[in-house]
């Protein structure tokens, strides 16, 4: 490239370097872009192999050709627009340098032996910098090129929704970039110039050679066309601007902004063509006045005169002015939220008159289903009595689902017992077991959420619907333990990757796991024969992964031989991103038994904050709740979106790692317009498995963000909306720790005043604005084999007192039975009780309010709640007992009929008398049980160490937990006969 530039004659080149040091240098420069291109294809390459196993190859190559080509194509036009310029100013330099500037004349010395190479790094420089940043709008781009129609137009412009969700973002981009790249180019060449004397600023006259001239003003000149071009596309950008009141085009912006905008274009066209006038007339006395002007006209039109028009004009009659400019975004924000087919009913709120047994039954049988089980509260319970090793734990959370089960539909809390490493002794935390011995999780665990044990404490008074050991009995109420796959490789606390797979038949199993995750806590060694994971036989598929995830052991390890496979990308969450990054994820994936394994499903969203006129809010803050744990939101530059649909369910087997994305919006143009860039990937709704579909459910985030812009935009009069005087808020959660939203609940609940059917659905309630009374309840169905499933219905009270989500509580609290009860609580037990999920239901034209009560367990060194009391508040009446039929009958004052079997542990409980606790009777005196109850865990000991010595894990684990029991037992027996 050297001959592209003539020599320097005036002045002798520096000494140049010695040869031993640029080779040093050289050698030390080529190791780390060696080292930096081998990190790179180690990525691309593992990538390439991971995307084939999960089946979707063209994603992945649609993503890296995609990002290349647009790395190429704007990294290309920045570097090679500065290297021509640059080279262009050091072509035109004056023959003569001017002396008399001995800084400039050493930089210039300085420069000229490697004005090449510097010319070329300069511009791979700013290529690298503006290609990356090209790469990052990959998602704009495909969007730009691939658009469907929206079939709907904005009431300004008249222009397809599209335009602005598809077209503008891409073309701001695009415009921003050209100039960016003028004035980087700008820069540069005033640099070269002022080098080589093309710039003399200490000249009194004639400062630019009319090379230098022309080549600024050329560049000045499509800097200013390009930003007149920026004026013309901003003008629709008033459609998407935030204001205080609302999003979109309001008065101001449409007769103050747009017409500035509008005259702020022709402005700067007049000055881009003053500035490529001056490539003839020599003179920057007209090009200043128009950039002089341009800048004058910016702050006038663009910022004095719109404040003028905000302060005087629409201030004074805000409402009048604003009125069609809010009636545009109410009906925007509801369409693009999914909130114009809400169902809104007047509903009494308050219960009606004298409670007769006739009322009471009726009440009683639509609570029959009320999950009375807190999954927040209980997941300490299912942690102690089922994880059954220290290495296995249950999400923070657990989820909450039916099933079908003796031909009833049930509600039930899970929970999947995942492989949790933090739990492996410190001394056995090797990388050999780390990743080749304790690779996977086992089982799912389940808990009736409308039972409650009376008097099996030893569980929590837990009704087990799925689970392990002798507290359990073995319960398989939803999986044939003969035919269901328990080993969980993939889940929410998977480890970051596991090696599996041995060398041979005859090779020993390494894979620690249980016997039979049915009815034993024993293990056994396995080994994994799914479909999922890499194959890593090859040294060179070993290498390429030691080098992802620099671990040499890959290439060492003799646990990694020519039939190993690597498994990673293992949460629901990561396979779904990676395999549909343009989709926003629920941060909440959820277990479910179909076909004999466990399979995640997990909610994908379309979302853009382009939707014109729609109101634009965080959705972070939307979808905040006391149990919100991760957002899945990948998909827009900041986390705030104006618009949002349930457009794709996806699964991940358990198992084996297999990811489906179903297509469930068939309406959604940005799902459309992603299937069409990634064709295949998105299976149609019709395939979805009739056993798949009774497990799909309303997705929680969307209900979320539905039920924040509700609170709002349930209003649809917009000289109502301007005076907020019907304005509601989400609820904060009355026993939560910080302030924040109460969050939903799935339970089954009826609808109307006068249903008398309960569907599966997802709740919350509105209170008014910064009141505490209950100003609605919104409800949607939440069965997807439903056809009204996605039906929200909003039901509004009729009754202005009604009391809200804290006042309840507080109510509840204040009951002169409930103090009493709770106080005898605090004396009792070391620690405070804890206060569970306030459910709110509809019933029979009222409110019914229910909430658990626990108090914790202490065992050793582990504790868990125990569900100890029910609280119910139907009207102005309080209950409180250790069932929920019991609580009821005590708040409504009349006998209930029994509608369950004779007590016992582990089935649900109906005691004769309501409002008092029933202990379970037993023969003898305290002392005589006490003593029965030792005598009992004796024997269980000694049976215990009969099964270790024959090396039955099994029975002896079994003999432990009776022991156990027994000796609890007998402490709790004692306790209260000392307090005697």
């Amino acid at each position: 490239m050297s001959e592209l530039f003539d020599e320097e004659p005036e002045r002798p080149a520096p000494e140049r370097p010695g040869r031993r040091t640029r080779a040093l240098v050289i050698t030390g420069i080529v190791l780390v872009v060696g080292f930096f291109l081998l990190s790179a294809f180690a990525g691309i390459y593992t990538d390439r192999l991971w995307y084939s196993e999960v089946g979707y190859s063209q994603v992945f190559s649609t993503l890296l050709w995609t990002r290349i080509g647009l790395f190429v194509a704007f990294g290309a036009l920045m570097g090679g627009v500065v290297a021509l310029n640059m080279y262009l100013a050091y072509r035109s330099r004056p023959i003569f340098g001017l002396p008399g500037n001995d800084g400039v004349d050493r930089y210039r010395d300085a420069v000229t032996p490697i004005r090449t190479w510097l010319l070329a790094g300069v511009a791979v420089v700013v290529g690298i910098f503006a290609g990356t940043s090209a790469i990052g709008q990959w998602r704009t781009f495909m969007l730009w090129r691939e658009g469907e129609s929206f079939g709907k137009q904005d009431p300004y412009f008249k222009k397809d929704i599209s335009f602005y969700v598809f077209d503008l973002p891409w073309w701001n981009f695009v415009i921003d970039f050209v100039m960016a790249v003028a004035i980087v180019a700008l820069i540069a060449t005033a640099v070269v110039h002022y080098l080589y004397g093309g710039i003399r600023l200490q000249a009194q006259h004639d400062r630019l050679t009319p090379a230098a001239q022309v080549q600024l003003s050329v560049l000045l000149g499509v800097f200013v066309l390009t930003k007149a071009v920026d004026y013309y596309l901003d003008r629709y950008d008033l459609v998407t601007d935030d204001h205080r009141l609302f999003t979109g085009m309001n008065y101001t912006g449409e007769n103050a902004l747009l017409p500035a905008r509008n005259i702020l274009v022709g402005v700067a066209l007049i000055c881009a063509v003053l500035f490529f006038l001056n490539i003839w007339r020599k003179t920057w006395q007209l090009p200043s006045v128009g950039l002089a002007l341009l800048a004058l006209s910016a702050v006038l039109l663009g910022m004095i005169w719109p404040a003028i028009v905000q302060n005087f004009q629409v201030k004074p009659s805000e409402a009048d002015k604003e009125n069609s400019y809010i009636k545009a975004n109410i009906d925007a924000t509801r369409e693009a939220y999914g909130l114009s087919g809400v169902a809104t009913e007047e509903f009494p709120g308050a219960a009606s008159g004298t409670v007769t047994q006739e009322v009471a039954q009726k009440v009683w049988g639509q609570l029959t289903d009320a999950p009375v089980v807190d999954p927040q509260q209980v997941r300490d319970t299912f942690q102690q009595r089922q994880q059954i090793r220290s290495y296995y734990s249950v999400p923070k959370v657990l989820d909450v689902d039916h099933y079908e089960i003796d031909g009833k539909s049930e509600p039930l809390v899970l929970g999947v017992r995942e492989l949790d490493q933090s739990g492996i002794n410190t001394s056995d935390q090797n990388w050999s077991n780390l990743h080749t011995v304790y690779t996977h999780g086992e089982g799912l665990i389940a808990a009736y959420a409308n039972k409650i044990a009376t008097s099996d404490e030893v569980n929590g008074r837990i009704v087990w619907a799925e689970g392990i050991g002798s507290g359990t009995s073995g319960r398989t109420d939803l999986t044939d333990a003969g035919k269901f796959e328990t080993r969980v490789y993939y889940g929410e606390l998977s480890p970051s990757y596991s090696i599996v797979g041995k060398a041979g038949k005859d090779d020993a199993s390494v894979e620690l796991g249980l016997a039979d995750a049915g009815n034993s806590p024993d293990v056994q060694r396995t080994t994994y024969d799914g479909k999922g994971g890499v194959g890593i036989g090859s040294t060179f598929n070993q290498l390429m992964y030691a080098i992802k995830f620099g671990e040499p052991n890959f290439l060492l390890s003799g646990r990694v031989n020519g039939n190993s496979k690597v498994l990673y990308n293992r949460t629901p969450t990561e396979r779904v991103e990676k395999v549909a990054p343009w989709l926003t994820v629920d941060g909440d994936p959820y277990p479910a038994v179909v076909d004999g394994k466990i399979v995640w499903i997990i909610d994908g969203y379309t979302t853009t904050d382009r939707y014109p006129n729609s109101q634009r809010e965080s959705f972070d803050a939307m979808i905040d709740d006391s149990l919100q744990q991760d957002t899945g939101l990948q998909t827009i530059p900041t986390d705030e979106i104006n618009y949002m649909r349930s457009a794709v369910k996806a699964t991940v087997d358990a198992y084996d790692g297999t990811v489906t994305l179903y297509q469930w919006d068939e309406t959604d143009p940005i799902l459309k317009t992603w299937m069409k860039v990634f064709p295949g990937a998105v299976e149609p709704k019709s395939k979805i498995d009739p056993e798949l579909m009774a497990h799909l459910r309303y997705p929680e985030d969307l209900f979320k963000v539905q039920r924040y812009q509700l609170a709002r935009y349930h209003v649809t009069d917009a000289g109502d909306f301007y005076q907020g005087n019907n304005r509601w808020q989400v609820p904060e959660d009355p026993n939560a720790s910080r302030q924040v939203f109460q969050p939903p609940y799935r339970l089954f609940a009826t609808g109307a005043a006068d249903s008398v059917d309960s569907d599966w659905s997802l709740t919350s309630v509105f209170v008014p604005y910064r009141k505490g009374t209950l100003a609605s309840y919104l409800q949607v169905n939440s069965d997807a084999t439903k056809p009204n499933f996605g039906k929200l219905r909003l039901l509004e009270m009729a009754d202005q007192n009604s009391p809200g989500p804290g006042q309840v509580v507080n109510e509840m609290k204040q009951d002169p039975k409930v103090a009493s009860t709770l106080q005898n609580l605090n004396v009792q037990r070391d620690t405070p009780p804890r206060y569970g999920n306030l459910l709110t239901l509809p019933v029979d034209g009222g409110l019914i309010y229910v909430e658990p009560i626990y108090v914790v367990r202490t065992s050793g060194s582990s504790s868990f709640p125990i569900l100890q009391y029910v609280i119910v508040k139907y009207g102005e009446n309080v209950g409180i007992a250790e069932t929920l039929p019991q609580a009821l009958a005590d708040a409504l004052g009349v006998e209930l009929g029994t509608p369950g079997q004779p007590v016992e542990p582990g089935t649900p409980d109906t005691p004769d008398k309501p409002g008092t606790p029933t202990p379970p009777q037993a023969a003898g005196s305290l002392d005589e049980q006490i003593a029965d109850a030792l005598r009992k865990a004796d024997e269980a000991f000694q049976a215990a160490a009969t099964a270790q010595k024959a090396n039955n894990t099994e029975e002896w684990a079994k003999q432990l937990g009776i022991a156990q029991d027994e000796v609890e037992k007998a402490v709790k027996l004692a306790d209260e006969r000392d307090k005697k």
